[in-house]
């Protein structure tokens, strides 16, 4: 699934404006942020651990969106948007206490992915990390079987 420049600026402008609701104000402790992408409506939806709603956003090429792995494309895509937002400092200013982590939720509000944590200390596993790694270590065993 592809998105329009217009479309992403939506998602980011949602996200945005939910996480907005973090600064300059008291430090709040939330756990997870959740992001619900629905392919009927097109809607993204953004809560808070309460299931508040905290944003909504409407994306057109959701619902034109005819494959079997909507949620698995939309949590690629909101991954992406995340990371470009945290490259750029977008939640640099939050008044959120650390750990706390975006989560893709079903319409049941349970988690899909883990889309992105925001920690100083731990680093999330993902298939770009592990790559290698399988040799890498039957390598290092290889070596240390030897001596």
């Amino acid at each position: 699934m592809k998105l329009s420049q217009s479309s992403l600026s939506q998602l980011e402008k949602a996200i945005g404006q939910a996480v907005g609701k973090y600064r300059g104000c008291e430090e709040n402790i939330v756990s997870d942020i959740h992001l619900q992408a629905n392919p009927v409506s097109g809607e993204l939806i953004v809560f808070d651990d309460d299931d508040a709603p905290l944003a909504t956003a409407t994306i057109n090429e959701w619902t034109n969106y005819e494959g079997d792995n909507f949620q698995a494309e939309a949590g690629r895509i909101l991954s992406s948007v995340l990371n470009t937002m945290k490259t750029a400092g977008d939640f640099d200013k939050l008044t959120l206490m650390k750990p706390y982590s975006f989560v893709q939720v079903d319409e049941d509000r349970e988690t899909i992915a883990d889309l992105l944590l925001m920690d100083d200390d731990t680093l999330l596993l993902n298939d770009e990390l592990l790559k290698g790694l399988d040799e890498e270590l039957d390598a290092f065993l290889k070596d240390l079987l030897e001596k």
